[in-house]
């Protein structure tokens, strides 16, 4: 069980009146003990951001890059013990695409945030006037982070607000808070007390968050009916939003592609992280032509593919996060082949403890299914055959949400061509999923408001203030 973990709130350690349970996904026990934030303690953490806010805003730009610089040394000193409590909470493996990969993306964002600028812009400098434009920091930003890359996230939307000149108020999921709560604290060595506060406790404590009077910006990543309730909590007070919502990305395979070819890049952009990230791929369309040849590619990849609880050096993926996700996921499954999908593996809940879920391909899945008209977030990929590309983009763009989409194609003129006609924030072409901090990434649609990363994501921490002389 891990260790007792605390609030932080004006850079002190906070036991809190109450806890609750944390759950181990590969064995349905629990892992650790949770402290639960009251109301009076979320009023306590924004007043603290907020007079933290009063001087963080008046540093020097060098000295907010340096603070970022030096979060990224506490992750990378701490991040063994980091990645362990991780797999330990959310379930992913230690190796491959797992907690250790997480911690090393933590990082590299938050060093690459670090060095971003937005300098003065001058807008007009003659006889006439002198106009300059001016990006000033908003104030307290409230950080409310899902249970799929929950410390990944946590620093997506951390550093690009302490480095702005914001001060932050972080509520994780309460299905993975140990992890952020275990950062938090080992980062107020190198904070000024109040910049960074952190508090946790069950989804109602979000909309004290959401709604507060002392927040001026709220950055949540989740659903997208959860994001709605967000956007509605903020109205009274037009707090500015980003919002990072749920996608259902598809994939296109064009008839030319070479199903061993790109196999395994199909595999990781729909299983990366069990199938649990938002723009990962959801739907894989896949010309007549070629069906029965991806499919085989695919099965191959997912047999040399080892599932097991994560603190299990050789698993590769682990089980799903929690089981209202894991009977979800199953749910559509059984429906799809109730609906006469043909299902190529997995399938079946194995027995045992845990939330495990197989590697699920479907074949002969069709639009108007469940398992393709919904976000599955698990390990379930289903393959619909279309004959007319026309058709596939169609239905492609169909869907509610517009995260991320992808062709595959051995020929890069037309699928540059037909990427941009996919509706979504990202299009990639022979790769699905892959973002990187220089390369701003949001959604369209339901998927979301707003972009994070590069000089774009660091602007949505700021406002405009045009000064004239």
């Amino acid at each position: 069980m891990a260790a007792a973990i605390n609030l932080t709130i004006g850079g002190a350690s906070v036991a809190g009146l109450a806890s609750f349970d944390v759950i181990d996904p590969a064995t349905g026990k629990v892992a650790g003990l949770c402290p639960a934030a009251t109301a009076a303690e979320v009023d306590s953490a924004v007043a603290a951001a907020g007079a933290a806010f009063a001087t963080w805003q008046t540093r020097p730009d060098a000295e907010r890059k340096a603070a970022c610089h030096a979060i990224a040394d506490v992750l990378e000193r701490h991040a063994e013990e980091l990645a362990q409590l991780l797999t330990l909470e959310q379930g992913k493996p230690l190796n491959g695409l797992g907690s250790r990969y997480e911690l090393q993306g933590a990082i590299g964002w938050a060093r690459y945030t670090a060095d971003l600028d937005l300098p003065i812009e001058i807008l007009q400098d003659d006889a006439q006037a002198r106009i300059e434009l001016h990006r000033r920091p908003l104030g307290v930003v409230a950080s409310i982070t899902p249970w799929n890359w929950p410390l990944m996230i946590a620093i997506w939307h951390i550093v690009p607000a302490i480095r702005t000149g914001n001060t932050v108020v972080i509520k994780p999921s309460p299905y993975t808070p140990l992890s952020t709560l275990r950062m938090v604290e080992l980062l107020r060595e190198v904070l000024p007390s109040g910049v960074l506060n952190a508090i946790a406790g069950p989804d109602d404590l979000g909309p004290l968050l959401t709604g507060h009077p002392g927040v001026a910006k709220v950055i949540f990543t989740g659903s997208t009916a959860t994001g709605k309730k967000v956007m509605t909590n903020a109205a009274d007070t037009l707090k500015r939003l980003t919002l990072e919502l749920g996608g259902n990305d598809a994939g296109i395979v064009l008839p030319d592609a070479d199903p061993d070819a790109i196999a395994e890049g199909l595999f990781w952009g729909a299983f990366i992280n069990n199938g649990q990230t938002c723009a990962a791929l959801k739907r894989l369309y896949v010309h007549d032509s070629i069906y029965e040849g991806v499919a085989a590619a695919l099965l191959r990849v997912a047999a040399g593919v080892t599932v097991g609880p994560g603190r299990d050096e050789a698993s590769i993926l682990g089980p799903v996060q929690n089981r209202m996700q894991r009977d979800r996921v199953a749910g559509l499954v059984d429906q799809a082949r109730a609906a006469g999908a043909r299902i190529l593996t997995g399938g079946e809940r194995p027995g045992g403890d845990g939330y495990f879920y197989p590697i699920t391909l479907i074949a002969d899945a069709t639009d108007g299914m469940s398992v393709v008209d919904q976000e599955q977030f698990g390990p379930v990929l289903p393959i619909i055959r279309y004959s007319d590309v026309e058709q596939a983009i169609a239905s492609a763009n169909a869907s509610e949400s517009g995260l991320g989409g992808s062709i595959w194609s051995s020929n890069l003129t037309l699928a540059r061509e037909l990427a941009q006609r996919l509706e979504c924030g990202t299009a990639w072409i022979n790769k699905h999923g892959a973002i990187q901090p220089n390369a701003p990434f949001g959604g369209i649609k339901s998927s979301g408001i707003g972009v994070e990363f590069a000089r774009q994501g660091l602007e949505e921490y700021t406002t405009i203030q045009v000064v004239h002389q």
